[in-house]
This record gives C-alpha cells, sequence and structure tokens, in this order.
C-alpha cells in the first residue's frame, strides 16, 4: 500500500469516526430531552387534568381548553396556509416567466421567514385584532401564524416541485394537456411529499409558537365551540405553559403540558405521513 492510499484511508476512517460522534451526540441529547420530560410529565398527566377546565373556585387545574384551541389554531391555519403557499409555488415554478422578479419574490420569502416571530405578534395585534376589529382571538392568531408559515410552505413545495422531471411536463403537453390539468395530474402528485414535508414543519412552528398568539389569541382558559372559538381569545397549550410556569410557578403541570405538546406533535407527523402514502397509492 502507498503511503498516499494509507492518508487517504485513514483521513477516510477519521472523517467517519467524527460523523458517527456526531449522529451519536444527536441522538444522545434527544434522547435525553424526551426522557427528561417524559419523566417529570407522566407523573402530573391525570384524566382529571386532560378532561376539565380549571377552576380558580375550587383550585382546580384543567388543559381541555388549552388542548381544543391548538386544534383550532392548527386546523384553522393550515387551511389558510396551504392553499396559499401551494398556489404561490406554483406560480414561482410553473408560470412565472420573468426569472428576475421569481428573484425578487423568493428574496421577499426569505426575508419574511427571517423576521421574529415577536414582530409578526405586534403587526398581527394592529392589523387583524384592531384595524379588521377580529379582537384577541384564535382567528386573529391564525391569521398571523399563516403570515409566519407561509415561507416554509412556499418553500418547501418549490423544492419539491423542481425535483419532478421536465420529460414529465413535456410527456404531458405532447399528449394535449394544458398546463394546469398537467400540474394537477402529474406534477402535483409527484412532489406531495413536499408538501406533507411543509406541512409537519409548519405544525411544528404552530404548537411551539407563544409570543404572537400572546398578542392576538390571548390567554383565556375558556372552552367554546368552533364558532365561538374561533372568534374568542383562548389560550393554546403553549401560552398555557408559560402562564403557569412563569406567571403561576407550577412546574408540574408545566411539564404535563410538555408532554401533551410532544405526542401530539407525534400524531400529526404519523397522522401527515400515512396521508401521503394514500395520496401516493
Amino acid at each position: 500500500m502507498s503511503v498516499s492510499s494509507f492518508k487517504r484511508k485513514c483521513y477516510s476512517s477519521v472523517m467517519k469516526f467524527v460523523m458517527c460522534s456526531c449522529i451519536g451526540v444527536s441522538l444522545c441529547l434527544v434522547a435525553f430531552v424526551i426522557f427528561y420530560i417524559l419523566v417529570k410529565a407522566l407523573p402530573n398527566i391525570t384524566w382529571k387534568v386532560l378532561s376539565t377546565s380549571p377552576s380558580y373556585l375550587e383550585e382546580s387545574i384543567g388543559v381541555l381548553p388549552d388542548i381544543v384551541n391548538t386544534v383550532y389554531l392548527i386546523v384553522t391555519t393550515l387551511l389558510l396556509v396551504l392553499p396559499a403557499g401551494v398556489g404561490a409555488a406554483i406560480y414561482l415554478n410553473e408560470y412565472a416567466t420573468s426569472k428576475k422578479l421569481v428573484r425578487w419574490i423568493e428574496y421577499a420569502i426569505e426575508t419574511l421567514a427571517a423576521i421574529p416571530s415577536i414582530i409578526y405578534g405586534l403587526v398581527g395585534m394592529l392589523i387583524f385584532c384592531q384595524f379588521f376589529s377580529l379582537q384577541t382571538s384564535i382567528l386573529a392568531g391564525s391569521l398571523t401564524l399563516m403570515i409566519m408559515n407561509l415561507p416554509i410552505i412556499i418553500r418547501t413545495t418549490q423544492e419539491s416541485l423542481k425535483t419532478v422531471p421536465t420529460s414529465y411536463r413535456e410527456g404531458a403537453f405532447g399528449l394535449g394537456a394544458d398546463r394546469w390539468y398537467m400540474i394537477r395530474t402529474v406534477v402535483l402528485p409527484c412532489c406531495i411529499d413536499g408538501i406533507v414535508t411543509g406541512c409537519i414543519l409548519s405544525c411544528g412552528r404552530i404548537l411551539g409558537e407563544s409570543a404572537a398568539l400572546l398578542f392576538t389569541a390571548g390567554f383565556s382558559h375558556t372552552l367554546n365551540g368552533v364558532t365561538e372559538g374561533l372568534s374568542s381569545a383562548g389560550a393554546t397549550l403553549t401560552v398555557a405553559l408559560y402562564v403557569y410556569a412563569k406567571e403561576q410557578g407550577k412546574f408540574g403541570v408545566a411539564f404535563a403540558i410538555a408532554g401533551i405538546l410532544m405526542c401530539l406533535s407525534l400524531i400529526i407527523n404519523i397522522t401527515a405521513t400515512l396521508m401521503a402514502r394514500r395520496i401516493h397509492k
């Protein structure tokens, strides 16, 4: 074995060891965080906490309104952001002919993604809560989060659209399909994974957002129906976690909410993956 070949082999072995070590450290950190939260959360998660509303008269704690408000917020935000984000990505990738215009729009999208969430909350409060008279409500919070998550949906969908081979489009045009029919029946089914990835990332940001929602959605622990719930103030699980941990010092309840958030995130990821597989079939 020559000296250069020996050096390449040693270098390859060292780099492989470094990469495996990075993977191991990452997995250990994730496992530690999950284990620590579950150990702290499970003793405080009871059926009474999950199925009741908080009562200051009885000095009881319940997170059912917070869970319902979180579900309202996720569903409403996705219903608003998915058509807008996917439609914008389709236009940029399939219809826009000016490369200069596309570059400017992409630059604006990247700038939008870099804005701190507290600024979104302030703008959402001034525009949706005051100017449009929506007051502090779940709907105002959903509209604010829609703007926050637009860059995620647009960029993931756009990158997924770029992976569809050009020959697919040419074949559809050769068979006489118009552009929209080609996009609807050929391009979108091929990039459904990117759209699902954008949904999962958006759900993660929605679940973890608190600063913007304090300005727009409020922190009321009231259980309401769908129509009344969207038009009234309501605390999500992250806002409730902040209130219980920071304002009231009830860290047991805060860890219980953290455990519920982890389970809810896992359910959303599994559901999105199963839906993507079903759409593929």
